[in-house]
């Protein structure tokens, strides 16, 4: 993953060196734009057993401000936003690793350093027993429950130490 650039960013940014929990690193910086949720969109992407992009609609193109040659191949996790807890992925990761559904809010980052909130699904994909990969489908979130989030996610992140 490339660190994020200033030239490709809109408006006022907050810079982070982030770790991701394969051990590296990568420069965010972050906005506080938002983009919301096209109404009636839903946006698929499909996974490799180890996070790598495979598959991707033109929602999810749009929506995080990436080429679809600059997704494909990529981490998943290009899309973390500094402000979601840890605790959220360690949550998702270990519900689809044991082949079971996951659903939640994500607070994604686009490529231009702003965001944009989702409710996600994410599926794990099973031959022969074994988890090879991930369907996740991102839909439009409920605005009360992502207001209400917004303060339980700082919450989490503080605890953690993020902020």
């Amino acid at each position: 993953m490339r660190d994020m650039r200033p030239e490709d960013v809109r408006g006022e940014w907050r810079e982070y060196h982030w770790t991701y929990f394969d051990g590296t690193t990568r420069r965010l910086l972050v906005t506080d734009v938002e983009t919301r949720f096209p109404t009636g969109e839903l946006i698929v992407s499909q996974t490799d057993a180890a996070g790598l992009i495979t598959m991707c609609n033109e929602a999810f193109v749009h929506m995080s401000g990436f080429s679809r040659s600059e997704m494909l191949g990529a981490p998943h996790s290009i899309l973390r936003h500094p402000d979601m807890p840890k605790a959220a992925f360690a949550d998702l990761w270990n519900t689809v690793v044991m082949g079971r559904r996951w659903s939640g809010y994500v607070k994604n980052l686009r490529r231009d350093g702003g965001y944009y909130w989702v409710y996600a699904t994410v599926i794990p994909k099973i031959v022969d027993g074994l988890v090879v990969g991930h369907t996740s489908v991102r839909r439009e979130p409920s605005r009360d429950k992502v207001e209400e989030l917004i303060d339980v996610y700082a919450t989490m992140c503080a605890e953690e130490g993020l902020t």
